[in-house]
């Protein structure tokens, strides 16, 4: 698309980007690395086509500061950040956005857990005797983890509030306040940037180093594909010893399949409120000593508790401040398995936080539509019909009319009347839509 085809937005902040590039050596610096690392994403986000992640525009800036000073900087920064949201408003507009956003996060999710697993592997290996020169590139590898963690988690975050911007933006108004039905998922849930990026305190960047090949690189600008970049010079804190492996809702998997029956709430947890106690503890401890990969570690544990320990859990973070933890926590559930994301809801409405099971819904429905089906099918099969509607009316809610039909695939017969039923009751025009797209995709009605 040429550039005088580009929507206002995109086009104002993709002449503002390709104007503070023009002033930056592209081999030195930030710059540098991004145009070693991927030139046609470059090349396309000046040419707006895409729009990168801020955290790359703040890296650029550094640059500017560098050369021109930190008074230039901040007054393009200023200006820079005025165009950006225009041009994420109008790029996330375009018909088909919302699925490349939903993608996108998903491979920021993977770069996020790889880091954490990474951060705690050269953490052991630091933690063990090792000679001068072994110990120097294993503090390089660490900060270089670090990074990669810092950054994305900042774009996990973006990501989720932009698809938030999203869905409030085609989201219907609420037919009802029953739990787990119409009321449960018509509202959209907008989490702050900042309350998941973890704070990693800068210190002294460590020395540049020889090119060294990645796994992975964060500082690509659009972090979505393996690259074999060079060195760069990144700000981090440093490492806290011990070992951690990765476990939890996303680091398991959470899509795949599991017995149909959801888990059941026990009457009485007696172990509940020391369990409670303990991880606000550990939380408390570790977000104070700044092992941020640590922290998510554990609430990616913590989203696979009972269901019925969680809202306690929630009461006692936000006593405690760790408010930011209970998004997180919130983000880590969304991936459990749709059985156990339904049972977590519950039991989230049953305490009377109705706006965590919303979100919590919400975000769970953007895997893709077919695991979403067959979801449903297995909660309908076991007979939990309840929890099988409050799924298909999540989907018709959330999800766009072509997407919900791509659902129904796992077995039309039973799920194209019940996520008619879910429509209809959403709106006459939702119904329609849904209608049209089913027979588009070749169902019957």
């Amino acid at each position: 698309m040429a550039v005088e085809q580009l929507p206002d937005g995109v086009r104002e902040f993709a002449s503002c980007l390709d104007a503070l590039l023009a002033r930056l050596d592209r081999d030195r610096g930030w710059s540098g690395v991004f145009w070693r690392r991927d030139p046609d994403g470059m090349r396309a986000c000046r040419q707006g086509r895409e729009v990168p992640p801020w955290d790359v525009v703040e890296a650029l800036l550094e640059d500017l500061a560098e050369v021109y000073g930190s008074a230039v900087a901040a007054a393009e920064r200023e200006r820079a950040h005025v165009l950006y949201r225009a041009a994420l408003v109008a790029y996330d507009a375009r018909p088909g956005a919302r699925d490349a956003l939903a993608d996108r996060l998903d491979a920021m999710l993977r770069e996020q857990r790889w880091a954490a697993e990474r951060h705690a592997e050269l953490t052991r290996l630091l933690s063990s005797p090792a000679c001068a020169e072994d110990a120097d590139s294993l503090r390089l590898d660490l900060a270089w983890a670090q990074d990669d963690h810092a950054r994305a988690t900042a774009r996990c975050a973006e990501l989720r509030d932009r698809l938030a911007q999203s869905d409030i933006s085609s989201a219907i108004a609420p037919q009802g306040a029953a739990p787990l039905s119409s009321g449960m998922v018509a509202e959209a849930s907008s989490p702050s940037s900042s309350a998941t990026v973890p704070q990693v305190a800068p210190s002294s960047s460590p020395a540049p180093a020889g090119p060294r090949r990645r796994r992975r690189g964060s500082a690509r600008f659009a972090g979505m594909a393996e690259d074999a970049g060079g060195a760069v010079v990144p700000q981090a804190s440093s490492p806290a010893a011990g070992e951690v492996t990765p476990r939890g809702a996303r680091f398991a998997g959470g899509g795949q399949a599991v017995e149909p029956a959801a888990a059941p709430v026990e009457a009485v947890d007696v172990e509940a409120g020391a369990a409670v106690a303990g991880v606000v503890e550990r939380l408390a401890r570790l977000r104070g000593e700044g092992r941020g990969g640590e922290a998510h570690v554990l609430l990616a544990e913590v989203a696979q508790w009972p269901p019925g320990r969680l809202p306690p859990l929630a009461d006692a973070l936000r006593r405690a401040g760790l408010g930011a933890d209970w998004a997180t926590l919130l983000w880590e559930a969304a991936s459990l398995p749709a059985e156990r994301l339904v049972a977590v809801a519950r039991a989230l409405a049953a305490a009377g936080r109705d706006a965590d099971g919303r979100q919590l819904l919400r975000q769970g429905v953007s895997r893709p539509p077919e695991q979403i089906g067959a979801a449903v099918l297995r909660l309908a099969e076991a007979g939990h019909r309840q929890e099988a509607e409050a799924l298909a009316d999540a989907c018709v809610r959330v999800r766009t009319a072509a997407e919900a039909a791509r659902s129904v695939v796992p077995d039309p017969r039973l799920l194209v009347p019940l996520l008619l039923r879910a429509a209809r009751a959403v709106s006459d025009e939702r119904h329609w839509d849904l209608v049209h797209a089913l027979r588009v995709a070749g169902h019957a009605t």
